[in-house]
C-alpha cells in the first residue's frame, strides 16, 4: 500500500506532462515573431507551428488515454515523455519551416499520449474524495502556473543572442525537464493495472486525422495562396471525411465494436451545448494568445521579454478568478460565467479601441488583466457545463471527446481568426488587430448566447462533497 508521501511524489512527477504541454503552447506564442525570422517562414507557416501541434494533440488524445489502460499508464507516460523530449529537440534543430511544422505535429502527438496519464494517475492514486479534490486543485494550479512560466520564458529565451539562436532554446528547454522526469518516473512511479481487452479504433483515428488536416490546412495555406481550387477541394473533402467518420463510428457501435467516439453522447442536449460553448471559447482563447503576442511586439514595439512579462498579471488573476468561480458557482450558477463573458467583451472592445503605438504600458497591462480575470470565470467551468448531465458510465468517453473538441477548436481559432489577422497585416498591424479582435468579439458573444440557453442555475451547482 502506498504511503501518502509516495502518492504525492508520484503526482508531482506525472504533473510534468501537463506542465510541459501548457508551457509549450504559451512559450511558442511569444516566440512566434522570432521563430518566423529565424526560419524565414511565411505567416501561414507560423500559424501551422501552433495549429500543427494542436492537430497532432487532438487527433490522438482518446487513443492516448486508452493506450494507458492497455499497456500500463507508467509505460505509456514514460515513452510519451521520451518522444515529446526527442520531438522538442528536433524542433530546435529544424532548418526550415517545413521541418519545424512536421516535428511540431509529432510533438503534439506525443503529448496526447503522456498528458491523459496524469489524470488517470490522479483517479487511481487518490480514492478519497477530499484528497482527489486537492490533487485536481494542484493540477489546475499547475496549468495556470505553466501559462505564466511559458509566457515569461518565451520572451526571455527569444531575446537571447548567443551561440544558439534564442528561438531554438524555446524548444531545447524541454530537454533537461524531460530527462529529469524520465529518471524520476523510472525510479519512483509504480505501474498501474493493465486492461489488455482494450481495443483501438485504428481506422477511426486515421479518418479523423485526415478530416482535421483537410479542414485546417486549407484554412491557413489557402488564404496565403489566394484560395486556389485545391483549398476548396480539401475543405469539401473534410466534410466528406467527417460524414464518413460519423457513419463509421455508428456502424462500429451497432456491431458491438469499440469506436473511437461513442456517438450516443451527442443525444444529450446539454453535452452538445457545452461543446458548442467550448468551440467558440477555445477558438477565441487560443487566437487571442497569438494575436496579442504578435501585436504587442510588431504593433506596439514591445520587446519579446517585456511581452512575456505583460502576461504575468493576467495569468495570476486567471488563477485567482478560477478559484473564486469554483466557489461562487455553487450559489450563483451560470451567472458567474456570464459575468466573465461581459468582462471579456469589455476587455476586447477596449483593447481594439485603445491599443495603439505609444500606448501607456499600464493601460495595456490593465486591459489584459481584465481579460485574465474574466477568462478565469469562464474557461474552467465549461467542463462542468459539458459533462453535467452525462451518465457516469460515459464519463471517460465524454471527457475524451471534450478534450479532443477543445484542441480542435484551438486549432480552428488559430486558423480562422489568425487568418483574418494576418490577412489584414498587409494594411498595418493596428488594422490587423482591429479585424482580428472583431472575430474575438463574435466568438465571445456566441459563448454568452449559448450560456443563456443552458439549463438553470441548479443544474450547474455542485455539492460540498464534490467541491472538496
Amino acid at each position: 500500500m502506498k504511503t501518502i508521501q509516495n502518492k504525492w511524489l508520484e503526482l508531482l512527477i506525472v504533473l510534468a506532462a501537463p506542465l510541459l504541454s501548457v508551457i509549450d503552447v504559451f512559450i511558442i506564442n511569444i516566440a512566434i515573431p522570432t521563430i518566423k525570422k529565424g526560419t524565414h517562414a511565411t505567416d501561414g507557416e507560423m500559424q501551422l507551428v501552433i495549429a500543427g501541434y494542436l492537430l497532432g494533440y487532438a487527433a490522438f488524445l482518446i487513443t492516448g488515454g486508452r493506450a494507458g489502460d492497455h499497456f500500463g499508464r507508467k509505460k505509456v507516460f514514460f515513452w510519451g515523455m521520451a518522444a515529446f523530449t526527442v520531438a522538442s529537440c528536433l524542433c530546435g534543430m529544424s532548418q526550415s519551416a517545413l521541418q519545424l511544422n512536421l516535428t511540431r505535429f509529432f510533438q503534439g502527438l506525443s503529448a496526447s499520449f503522456m498528458v491523459p496519464q496524469t489524470i488517470a494517475f490522479i483517479q487511481i492514486l487518490f480514492t478519497d474524495p477530499r484528497e482527489r479534490a486537492k490533487a485536481f486543485g494542484l493540477y489546475g494550479i499547475t496549468l495556470g502556473t505553466a501559462a505564466v512560466i511559458g509566457q515569461v520564458l518565451g520572451g526571455y529565451l527569444s531575446d537571447l543572442h548567443g551561440m544558439i539562436e534564442g528561438w531554438r532554446l524555446v524548444f531545447f528547454i524541454n530537454l533537461p525537464i524531460g530527462a529529469v522526469t524520465l529518471w524520476a518516473t523510472h525510479r519512483y512511479v509504480t505501474e498501474t493495472p493493465r486492461h489488455e481487452h482494450t481495443k483501438f479504433d485504428y481506422t477511426g483515428i486515421l479518418i479523423l486525422t485526415l478530416a482535421l488536416f483537410a479542414l485546417i490546412y486549407p484554412l491557413i495555406q489557402g488564404r496565403e495562396s489566394g484560395w486556389p481550387l485545391w483549398s476548396f477541394g480539401l475543405l469539401l473533402l473534410s466534410a466528406v471525411l467527417f460524414l464518413w467518420f460519423t457513419y463509421d463510428q455508428k456502424k462500429k457501435l451497432a456491431q458491438g465494436r469499440v469506436p473511437l467516439i461513442d456517438v450516443r453522447l451527442f443525444q444529450i442536449k446539454e453535452f452538445n451545448m457545452g461543446l458548442a460553448a467550448v468551440l467558440f471559447h477555445f477558438m477565441l482563447h487560443t487566437a487571442y494568445l497569438l494575436l496579442s503576442a504578435v501585436y504587442l511586439q510588431n504593433g506596439l514595439g514591445v520587446s519579446a521579454l517585456d511581452a512575456g512579462l505583460y502576461f504575468v498579471l493576467p495569468g495570476i488573476l486567471f488563477i485567482i478568478s478560477s478559484v473564486l468561480a469554483s466557489r461562487l458557482i455553487i450559489r450563483y450558477g451560470k451567472k458567474v460565467l456570464l459575468v466573465g463573458v461581459v468582462l471579456l467583451l469589455t476587455a476586447f472592445y477596449l483593447q481594439m479601441v485603445c491599443w495603439k503605438p505609444g500606448s501607456d504600458p499600464l493601460l495595456v497591462i490593465g486591459l489584459m488583466a481584465i481579460w485574465g480575470f474574466g477568462n478565469g470565470l469562464v474557461l474552467p467551468s465549461l467542463l462542468n457545463i459539458a459533462l453535467q448531465n452525462v451518465p457516469v458510465t460515459y464519463a471517460g468517453a465524454a471527457a475524451g471527446i471534450y478534450s479532443t473538441f477543445q484542441q480542435t477548436a484551438s486549432a480552428l481559432g488559430v486558423s480562422i481568426i489568425g487568418g483574418v489577422f494576418f490577412y489584414y497585416a498587409k494594411d498595418g498591424w493596428q488594422q490587423a488587430y482591429h479585424y482580428g479582435t472583431i472575430g474575438l468579439l463574435i466568438c465571445t458573444f456566441m459563448v454568452g448566447l449559448i450560456l443563456l440557453f443552458v439549463p438553470g442555475e441548479k443544474s450547474l451547482q455542485v455539492s460540498d462533497s464534490e467541491e472538496g
